[in-house]
């Protein structure tokens, strides 16, 4: 578990694709520290699990299920990512719970300056557009962030310019892909709230 509070960018170093996934090597400095194999780092929003590391970096597997539903798949060298260590018992949940389980693709649009910040839009797929409102939180790559204004098919988000600066929302171009985590609280919502069925009877 997450809180969307990016704690460095790393760069990934080697894309080795083979069987069903690829193996994936970052370079990285804050995070490795205290990291152990097997433990697991949000990058871009997405938990892998540490099967190798060094000085400065660490490698992860990704499975093909996650590279298809991720913006992983896209993955290159060079690549600028935003990486972040798992909550632990004593930390400040600083922005909100992200799982590292990604719900959907969407597209950066633009940033427009605004003020000393930016305003970003990003572009959603249709199924995610009734998880997402005004106000609340989604995660974008693995930060959290506050949705300003809503569209159809877009949302708009203010940044301020130290985010901006310590994430990769500087380094997109119209049209990447960025993963997108919603609000676990309105998925558990939908669910209490959806019909059920008992003994072939609808309540």
């Amino acid at each position: 578990m997450f809180t969307g509070i990016i704690e460095e960018t790393g760069e990934i170093g080697r894309l080795v694709s083979g069987g069903d996934g690829a193996r994936i090597e970052i370079g990285a400095q804050r995070v490795l520290e205290g990291a152990q194999i097997g433990d697991s780092i949000a990058v871009n929003g997405v938990c892998l699990t540490v099967v190798a590391m060094g000085r400065n970096f660490f490698a992860a597997d990704v499975s093909s299920e996650t590279l298809k539903r991720t913006s992983l798949q896209g993955a290159r060298p060079g690549l600028r990512v935003n990486l972040e260590r798992p909550l632990t018992p004593s930390s400040r949940l600083g922005g909100h719970i992200v799982q590292g389980h990604v719900d959907g693709v969407g597209r950066f649009i633009e940033a427009r300056p605004a003020g000393e910040g930016w305003t970003v839009r990003i572009g959603f797929p249709e199924y995610l557009g009734r998880y997402i409102v005004e106000k609340g939180s989604i995660a974008v790559d693995g930060i959290s962030l506050t949705v300003a204004a809503l569209g159809e098919d877009y949302f708009e988000i203010a940044i301020i310019p130290h985010t901006w600066r310590e994430t990769n929302l500087g380094a997109l171009e119209r049209g990447d892909q960025v993963n997108l985590e919603v609000d676990i609280i309105a998925k558990y919502v939908e669910r209490l709230l959806a019909p059920r069925e008992i003994d072939g009877n609808r309540e």
